[in-house]
């Protein structure tokens, strides 16, 4: 109990920490299923190899490799980061822990057009439900999609564990539906182009940002400038439509 409540003391703080474990061994693999199902890893669990600051080179020293997790230990000198290859069509899966008040997220069909990572790619939010200041909670598509009223709670869905706690994210995106999942709970899904997804960005922000969601391939990014986040477990599996 002690480890675990210094453990969130530091997330509280905005520095991750990570102890070592038998379990550690197992992380940021493909099992042999997986690899003839196509999976491929975006992170190797030793170094930041595929990833770079979005329109630049290399990663800022705000971002670190530590104990099998790519973490986000300094957002003032971190920024969003993007694959070093492109994607259409895919599932992605993930695991990742969040600070105290912790707000980021996953950015998929990033393009160089935009002016940040968000200008242009839809963003599967992540952040600490109980305490972010972003009333877009996690696992939403942001100010577009957010899942429906769980009727065990009379509030809406939330599958997110505490702060301190791995999560487990898994995202859809292909031409005919588009997934997100929080801890195996499914929340929604659309579709990309349809009337529906196009009336909800013409409502938005994004209104303004020509470029937004108008490309069907690009970078996949996650955001590292409002909080300290871990991920591990980074992979994808290419679809063909």
């Amino acid at each position: 109990m002690k480890l675990f409540n210094a453990f969130l003391a530091a997330l509280s703080c905005g520095v991750l920490l990570a102890f070592p474990s038998a379990a550690q061994d197992a992380n940021n693999t493909l099992t042999d299923a997986e690899k003839a199902a196509g999976w491929q890893l975006l992170f190797n669990g030793k170094d930041a190899g595929g990833w770079h600051n979005f329109r630049e080179d290399g990663i800022r020293p705000g971002w670190t490799v530590r104990e099998g997790t790519l973490v986000c230990v300094d957002p003032r000198q971190a920024g969003d980061i993007v694959t070093s290859n492109e994607f259409d069509w895919f599932e992605l899966q993930l695991d990742y822990n969040i600070s105290h008040a912790g707000n980021s997220g996953i950015m998929y069909h990033v393009t160089n057009k935009g002016f940040a990572i968000w200008a242009t790619g839809p963003e599967f939010q992540l952040e600490d439900n109980t305490a972010a200041e972003d009333p877009v909670r996690c696992g939403w598509l942001y100010a577009l999609y957010q899942p429906p009223i769980d009727p065990a709670t009379g509030k809406i869905l939330d599958a997110t564990k505490p702060v301190g706690q791995w999560n487990h994210v898994r995202l859809l995106i292909t031409p005919q539906k588009c997934e997100h999942e929080i801890n195996g709970v499914k929340y929604f899904e659309y579709v990309l182009h349809s009337d529906d997804f196009n009336n909800r960005v013409a409502g938005s922000k994004f209104a303004a940002m020509p470029n937004f969601a108008r490309a069907d391939t690009g970078f996949i990014g996650l955001q590292g400038d409002h909080g300290s986040v871990a991920f591990r477990n980074i992979k994808i599996r290419p679809i063909k439509p």
